[in-house]
């Protein structure tokens, strides 16, 4: 799992005992029909971020000490998630104050890159409020995976696509393969999948045009063109698109089991041309 995955492993014990870290109790609902998805049921109590929208303290202006893991220079810290569904999950946090919404920068792809290099994960970043961003401030996520675990559940029809043997979804988004594990190469397949969605570019537009969901792993990069976060109840963030969905008290069961997953993540992303 790398010596960061361990490192959140043993801080999550600690972290737990003195009440900081509050994970959240699920139950797998077994539904061949909606396979591959994994889907939750939240069995805990829904947790603020997602009941309240509203404007809320910056968790991370200060962060808790309690969920530190590892500090990357004076630029960004590893965080544990508060709330994590998986243990282990990671936040990579801005140490000072850089607008979610705004682009990703070299120092964050460097950041990545350094954790990258040493743990194998999903990572995945929610650029707006609009596509699933629960904090203002900036972060990127990481589920830590062991050496050959599969990193998603759609991680086989993103490969099926990869390889050509897949006729793709009907919403934009793009999927590259990765050639490398670098800053510079995760940068740069950063800028050419936004300028081909039509976000735009940092050395144009002052902020994205649109919101998106960034997912990648050690194989292949995926940039999600969004135009709502909520739909039928759920609350979807960039996690749907690699097939995890999350039920709630507010989430309608009923509509996802007579329309299934893919007409969820249609209805959330914006149309293919």
């Amino acid at each position: 799992m790398g010596a960061v995955g361990l490192a959140a492993l043993e801080r999550s014990d600690h972290a737990q005992r003195c009440g900081s870290l509050v994970p959240l109790a699920t139950e797998v609902l077994h539904r061949p029909a909606l396979a591959p998805f994994v889907v939750r049921r939240l069995i805990s109590v829904t947790p603020k971020h997602l009941r309240d929208p509203g404007p809320r303290p910056n968790p991370f202006l200060p962060w808790d000490p309690e969920l530190a893991v590892q500090a990357l220079g004076g630029s960004h810290l590893v965080l544990l998630n508060k709330y994590p569904v998986q243990r282990g999950h990671v936040l990579l946090i801005s140490q000072q104050w850089q607008p979610q919404s705004g682009w990703l920068s070299p120092a964050d792809w460097q950041a990545v890159a350094a954790i990258a290099s040493d743990t194998p994960g999903l990572w995945f970043f929610n650029s707006a409020a609009a596509a699933g961003a629960s904090q203002p401030h900036r972060h990127l996520q990481l589920l830590p995976r062991a050496p050959g675990e599969l990193s998603c559940p759609l991680a086989p029809a993103l490969e099926q696509q990869l390889a050509g043997a897949h006729p793709g979804w009907p919403w934009r988004y793009q999927l590259s393969r990765r050639r490398g594990g670098q800053a510079p190469e995760l940068e740069q397949l950063y800028r050419d999948q936004a300028l081909a969605l039509g976000l735009g570019s940092p050395h144009t537009d002052p902020m994205p045009r649109h919101p998106y969901n960034l997912l990648f792993c050690d194989d292949w990069f995926m940039t999600v063109r969004r135009t709502r976060e909520h739909w039928a109840g759920f609350s979807l963030n960039a996690l749907a698109f690699a097939g995890y969905l999350l039920l709630t008290e507010g989430s309608d069961q009923a509509w996802l089991e007579q329309h299934g997953p893919w007409r969820l993540l249609e209805a959330v992303a914006a149309p293919r041309d």
